[in-house]
């Protein structure tokens, strides 16, 4: 299937008219007539039901709509690229860890959709830190924000905030009740995320019991902060979360504090180094005035 097939069959599905959809494509009405058909016998179904008016079949319409919605969506690409090239936009692409999104991130992602000289178009993957730094390194995106301390020279990283951690348990646990320790925690089967790739912000917990003595069963391991709070609901488990994503405001699970200091998990920035591009530095400016000081290596 190629583009012109699609863009053929847009106009044929706007005129019902093979004579009309023709000229308005600057073709003869017999090749307009074998593009369709090439196009249908890819698909295995009718696309148009070829009587006096045509029609489009129920296929046809639904591939008229989602096939709409793609060459839209080319379009934009499209020109973003051309303006991208000619110096007019410029691309940022962030990686984020999903419990990043409650902190810092999403004022700065606010501030950079707002209006600015750079006309800055934004990419946001979901993806671990170390993920980030092999998206950093092959350019794919530009700056990220994670949880894990990578030793790479390539890599500048920057300690943004210390998040304190806190226990998620189902409504109606006991620990509930009051701060607990990280040895009382180890007592309760763990849901522990994510289990790939690693290292991950899962080694980070591990590490955090080990420092004090204690070992954590995990009953189940995840890939995601959501499925974990929800399957701490469902009575599976308990686990650590940093303390900003209370923000969720869930009805089935409670938060209870951790009474040792060390119990955190940094917010980390991580880019290229060497990178001077006018987007990081735009985006390293809003970093720092939303954290009241400026950024070092």
């Amino acid at each position: 299937m190629e583009l012109r097939h699609l863009r053929y069959f847009q106009v044929l599905a706007q005129t019902l008219n093979f004579t009309r959809a023709a000229e308005l494509l600057h073709i003869a009405q017999p090749p307009l007539s074998r593009q369709i058909k090439q196009l249908e016998d890819e698909l295995g179904v009718l696309l148009l039901e070829r009587g006096r008016p045509l029609k489009l079949t129920d296929a046809g319409r639904f591939f008229h709509e989602h096939s709409s919605a793609l060459l839209e969506q080319l379009s934009k690409v499209s020109d973003n690229t051309r303006r991208i090239g000619l110096g007019e936009k410029t691309w940022l692409g962030i990686g984020f860890a999903p419990s990043t999104l409650y902190g810092v991130l999403p004022e700065l992602i606010r501030r950079l959709r707002s209006g600015n000289s750079l006309e800055l178009e934004l990419g946001l993957s979901e993806m671990t830190t170390l993920q980030q730094v092999q998206a950093l390194k092959s350019g794919r995106i530009d700056i990220g924000f994670g949880r894990m301390r990578i030793d790479d020279t390539a890599i500048i990283q920057t300690v943004l905030t210390q998040d304190r951690l806190v226990a998620a348990l189902p409504v109606g646990h006991p620990l509930l009740a009051r701060p607990i320790s990280l040895r009382e925690l180890a007592k309760e089967p763990f849901v522990l995320y994510p289990g790939n790739p690693r290292p991950s912000y899962a080694d980070h917990v591990i590490a955090l019991f080990e420092s004090y003595g204690s070992s954590i069963q995990v009953a189940q391991w995840t890939n995601e902060l959501q499925t974990a709070i929800g399957l701490v609901a469902a009575g599976i488990g308990v686990t650590l979360v940093p303390a900003s994503v209370q923000l969720l405001h869930r009805d089935d699970i409670g938060f209870t504090p951790i009474v040792e200091d060390n119990a955190t998990s940094p917010i980390i920035l991580s880019r290229r180094a060497g990178d001077v591009s006018p987007g990081l530095n735009h985006c390293l400016q809003i970093i720092e005035a939303l954290l009241s000081r400026p950024l070092h290596s």
